[in-house]
């Protein structure tokens, strides 16, 4: 039932683009942040 609701309607659908697009946000951004601890660390022991 939730299933179908998710991938057959509108609604759903609009949901789930949402939930992927947090999902591609939150990673994208996690690996900005570990580029920049990694960046700080690096001029910090220099």
């Amino acid at each position: 039932m939730a299933w179908n609701l998710l991938f057959g309607s509108d609604i759903g659908l609009a949901s789930l683009g949402v939930i992927v697009g947090v999902l591609v946000i939150g990673v994208l951004m996690g690996k900005m942040y570990a580029g920049k601890i990694d960046e700080e660390s690096r001029k910090a022991g220099k």
